[in-house]
């Protein structure tokens, strides 16, 4: 509970820097837009009044380009202060992305592959498609950037999903609800965790000066709550980067409050208890602390692990009594199917749940795991985590 609260609070702080440095941002940013404005309006009224064989007239004009500019930089602050004057609609994601997937393959260059993936029977969502747009532009510009040079892929994916309350408890700023999640992967270099901390802050870059302006995560950070919605990055160095964007279903209370019911009794209805003995391996402590919780609360003995090596050597010590393997795909050293393989060479009879962050489709095409395999996706709720372990563990071997 003391780390769980200590993670909390540090991410709290972090949402409350980015919230801090969001109020002056926006001020700034309207105050330099009225002068911009000014320097625009005047040059233009210069530029008509000039002869077109002017020798003036080159340096005015590079006078109201640098203006555009520098106006293209102020919207993304304005964006990233949730300043943008927005017009939402009622709508579903796909048929908004759908239009755009050619613009933005034209954007990433043809060195690197866009893959579409639209998720079915997508809630409605309230937000302005102008926005998608911008999500989509920065994302898959960040993403051909962590590519380049070189050939590689891009995934984009849309998906229905819940967050529950075991999942918002540990993540700062998640309200629990039903979303509709939209997923940018790229194959490119990856980042570590210190890197993770500072991606939405408005001008934190790692790219070489002149390169980048630091506001393109930071705007789409915006964006989101602007929408009152949630944002999420999965990245190793070397393995590439998931960016998911959680935008809450739109529905009347009187539907949201018959899904809550319904779900309660599916939970109610079904056996979701057991006693079996599970290992669960994952290298983020606090999500590995909720999954034993959740476990224990319905009667199974849970044998945790941070890491490859220290699962290893609780499967050695405590022999055939472990019946299922709950283990996080993407780890330092090893990955979760190399630890799966190692530990059915010692006991064959053992049955495996593979979780990530990523999503299934990127996993898939990545190699590290064949189809028809156990899987559960990162955020995951208690009805799901429990229903997937007792439909593994409730076959034959």
């Amino acid at each position: 509970m003391e780390e769980e609260k200590e993670k909390l609070q540090i991410q709290l702080a972090r949402v409350q820097k980015l919230e801090a440095i969001g109020r002056p941002a926006g001020g700034i940013a309207h105050d330099f837009n009225n002068m911009l404005t000014i320097i625009m309006g005047d040059t233009e009224l210069v530029l008509n009044s000039l002869p077109s064989d002017s020798s003036a007239r080159k340096y005015i004009k590079q006078i109201y380009e640098t203006a555009m500019r520098s106006s293209d930089l102020v919207k993304q602050l304005l964006g990233f202060a949730r300043k943008q004057v927005i017009k939402p609609e009622v709508v579903n994601l796909n048929r908004v992305i759908e239009p755009t997937i050619k613009l933005l393959s034209e954007i990433i260059g043809e060195n690197i592959e866009l893959v579409w993936i639209p998720g079915e029977d997508l809630y409605d969502i309230k937000v302005d498609p102008v926005q998608v747009d911008q999500i989509l532009t920065n994302l898959c510009t960040n993403a051909r950037d962590a590519i380049s040079p070189g050939v590689g892929k891009i995934v984009i994916e849309t998906k229905n999903v819940k967050l529950d309350e075991s999942y918002c408890r540990i993540h700062a700023a998640c309200i629990p609800g039903n979303y509709v999640m939209i997923s940018v992967t790229d194959n490119g270099r990856g980042m570590d965790r210190e890197t993770l901390k500072h991606i939405f802050e408005p001008f934190y870059t790692t790219k070489e000066v002149g390169k980048g302006t630091g506001l393109g995560l930071s705007t789409v950070y915006g964006i989101v709550k602007q929408n009152n919605g949630y944002i999420d990055a999965y990245s190793e160095l070397g393995k590439g980067t998931t960016i998911k964007i959680y935008i809450p279903q739109y529905k009347s209370k009187e539907e949201i409050s018959k899904e809550a019911v319904k779900v309660n009794q599916q939970i109610r209805e079904r056996d979701l208890y057991g006693n079996e003995t599970i290992l669960m391996v994952e290298d983020e402590i606090n999500i590995l602390e909720m999954g034993k919780t959740i476990l224990e609360k319905f009667g199974y003995k849970v044998l945790t692990a941070i890491s490859p090596l220290e699962a290893l050597e609780i499967v050695k010590e405590h022999g055939d009594s472990i019946e299922l393997l709950i283990t996080d795909l993407i780890m330092p050293g090893m990955n979760g199917r190399q630890l799966a393989d190692s530990v059915a060479k010692l006991y064959p009879g053992i049955k495996v749940i593979y979780t990530s962050g990523y999503t299934p489709n990127v996993i898939m095409q990545s190699g590290v795991i064949r189809d028809n395999i156990n899987f559960i996706q990162k955020p995951y709720s208690i009805h799901d985590l429990l229903l997937k372990v007792r439909e593994v563990l409730n076959v034959k071997k």
